[in-house]
C-alpha cells in the first residue's frame, strides 16, 4: 500500500531493461546507440533494484518494458517479472504492461492476460514496434484498454534507439508523430493517452492535441527541462498545468538530473506540485477518483 503523504514525486516513465534471468529488452546495438545518444552511464537495473533506487528518493515509479519482437526480432525482458516485482514493492512501483501490436490476435490475448495479472496501464513505442497507432487494425487493442479503464503511454518524437546508426536500424520516426494519436484520442474518448516526451520535432502538434482532447496528457520525460521549448514551458506554467506529468526516462536520464533542471525553470509552487505528483495521482487513480 502506498503512503502518498510520504511520496514527493511520481516518475511516470521508467524503463526496466533487464529481468531476473538476465535477459535484456533491447539488443546490444540498440542499447549502445541509446547510451551514446543520452550520454548515459547508468547500469541496467532489475525491477527490485529499481524499487530500491526510487524508495531511497521517496518516489513512485511507473515501470515497463517494450515488446517489439516482430519489428526488431528481439524479444523483450519479461513483463511478468515486472508485474511480480511491482507486487513485491507496492509502496514504490506501478507496473504497466506491453504487447507487440504486430502480433495480431495473439497480442489481444496477451493484453487481456496482462490485465488479469493487474497491470495499471500499457506502454507503446510506435517507432520501435513498427506500427501506425492511427491504423484501424489496432483499434481492438485500444478498445480493450479503454474498456478496462486503463491509461496508455505512447512514445512521441525522435528516439535514441538507432540514433547515429546508418538507416537508424530501419526505425521510422514518422510513426511517432503525435498527430497519429489525435485520431486514437478522437475514436476512444474514454482512453487516457499520455504522449511521452517533448515531441521533437512536433512539439506544437503535441501541445495542440493535449489542449483539444480532454483525454490526452503529456509526460515530460527523456529531455532535460533546460532544453524544453518556450512553448512547452509556457503551456506547463499555465493552460496545460493540469495535464503535464513528471517522467525521467530512467535510466537514460536520472530523476535527480531531471528534477534539478526542472527547479531551474522557477515555476510556481502549485504548478510544481501538479507536475511532480498531483496530476499523476489523478491519472492513476491513486486517490480513488481516477483520471478526470
Amino acid at each position: 500500500m502506498t503512503d502518498l503523504d510520504r511520496i514527493r514525486a511520481i516518475d511516470t516513465h521508467v524503463h526496466i531493461q533487464v529481468d531476473d534471468s538476465g535477459r535484456y529488452g533491447a539488443s546490444d546495438e540498440q542499447r549502445q546507440a541509446m547510451d551514446r545518444y543520452f550520454g548515459s552511464s547508468e547500469p541496467a537495473r532489475t525491477v527490485d533494484e529499481t524499487a530500491a533506487y526510487y524508495r531511497e528518493r521517496n518516489m513512485i515509479a511507473v515501470v515497463f518494458t517494450v515488446d517489439a519482437t516482430t519489428n526488431t526480432g528481439h524479444a523483450p525482458n519479461s513483463t511478468d517479472d515486472i508485474i511480480a516485482g511491482a507486487a513485491r514493492n507496492p509502496d514504490t512501483l506501478i507496473a504497466y504492461g506491453t504487447v507487440d501490436p504486430l502480433g495480431g490476435a495473439a497480442a489481444l490475448d496477451e493484453l487481456h492476460r496482462q490485465i488479469s495479472l493487474g497491470v495499471h496501464g500499457f506502454k507503446f513505442h510506435p517507432t520501435v514496434q513498427g506500427f501506425d497507432p492511427s491504423d484501424l487494425q489496432f483499434d481492438p487493442l485500444f478498445t480493450a484498454i479503454e474498456q478496462a479503464g486503463l491509461p496508455i503511454v505512447v512514445h512521441t518524437g525522435q528516439t535514441g534507439v538507432g540514433a547515429g546508426v546508418p538507416g537508424g536500424l530501419g526505425l521510422r520516426l514518422g510513426l511517432s508523430n503525435p498527430m497519429l494519436l489525435d485520431e486514437v484520442a478522437a475514436r476512444h474518448p474514454q482512453l487516457q493517452i499520455v504522449m511521452a516526451h517533448p515531441s521533437v520535432p512536433w512539439q506544437d502538434e503535441a501541445i495542440s492535441i493535449a489542449t483539444h482532447k480532454a483525454n490526452v496528457w503529456i509526460d515530460l520525460s527523456g529531455w532535460s527541462p533546460k532544453y524544453f521549448s518556450s512553448a512547452l514551458v509556457r503551456a506547463t506554467r499555465t493552460y496545460l498545468k493540469h495535464k503535464m506529468l513528471f517522467g525521467s526516462d530512467f535510466p537514460a536520464l536520472t530523476p535527480d538530473r531531471w528534477l534539478r533542471d526542472f527547479t531551474a525553470l522557477e515555476l510556481p509552487d502549485d504548478v510544481v506540485q501538479l507536475v511532480l505528483k498531483d496530476n499523476a495521482v489523478r491519472l492513476l487513480g491513486l486517490d480513488g477518483t481516477g483520471a478526470a
